[in-house]
């Protein structure tokens, strides 16, 4: 798994590529912890390049956003596809985190 920040006029873009599971979900929510610690307006989370997320993923993705609320940021995620959008439409995230089709779509939100 890589993580990539882009800073953009209100927030960060975080890109998350390769699989979001056990092994590197830690280290997903350590880098996405650091950046809400800088005080980051709004968060979008692009998940376009991630392949496979398992529920260590989904549980590293929903701390990110509950610490995210208490600060007064804003979490969104965008351009999932494949197996990643069926297990977030599955497990129910997709109700209560913002989903964009694409990221053009969440950065217009934010």
């Amino acid at each position: 798994m890589e993580v990539n920040c882009v800073e953009v006029p209100k927030g960060k873009v975080v890109e998350v590529s390769g699989r979001l599971d056990t092994l590197t979900a830690s280290g997903f929510e350590s880098s996405a912890l650091a950046l809400l610690g800088e005080g980051v307006g709004a968060m979008v989370i692009d998940l376009s390049e991630l392949e496979y997320i398992s529920s260590a993923g989904l549980r590293s993705i929903l701390a990110v956003a509950k610490k995210a609320s208490t600060d007064g940021t804003t979490v969104s995620l965008c351009a999932m596809k494949g197996v990643v959008e069926e297990v977030f439409s599955i497990s129910g995230f997709d109700s209560f985190l913002p989903v964009y089709s694409t990221r053009d779509e969440a950065l217009e939100a934010m």
